[in-house]
């Protein structure tokens, strides 16, 4: 897996891990697919990690077998349902 554009301080200021990333990316959940994305199609995952919520973007290169991280946030209870996966009208 590959760390995108994401650097590293970034992820500090959110207080995301690397390992954490991960986590959602292999064992989350996907809420949302961008098949049209390009150069590959990508995908929201979401997971909570340590009773935290985070969203994940990545895109998939499935020929090379290989993710992009796109961005990470954890998502906003203002912007989403108490599921975290649904966003609110």
């Amino acid at each position: 897996m590959n760390g995108g554009n994401i650097p590293p301080q970034r992820l500090a200021e959110r207080n995301v891990l690397q390992g954490e990333i991960i986590e959602v990316v292999l064992q989350g959940e996907v809420i949302n697919t961008y098949d049209n994305d390009k150069p590959f199609p990508s995908a929201l995952f979401f997971k909570k990690v340590n009773h935290r919520p985070l969203h994940v973007v990545a895109a998939i290169d499935k020929v090379k077998l290989r993710a992009f991280i796109i961005t990470v946030y954890e998502p906003s209870p203002e912007i989403f349902e108490p599921d975290f996966k649904t966003k609110k009208n």
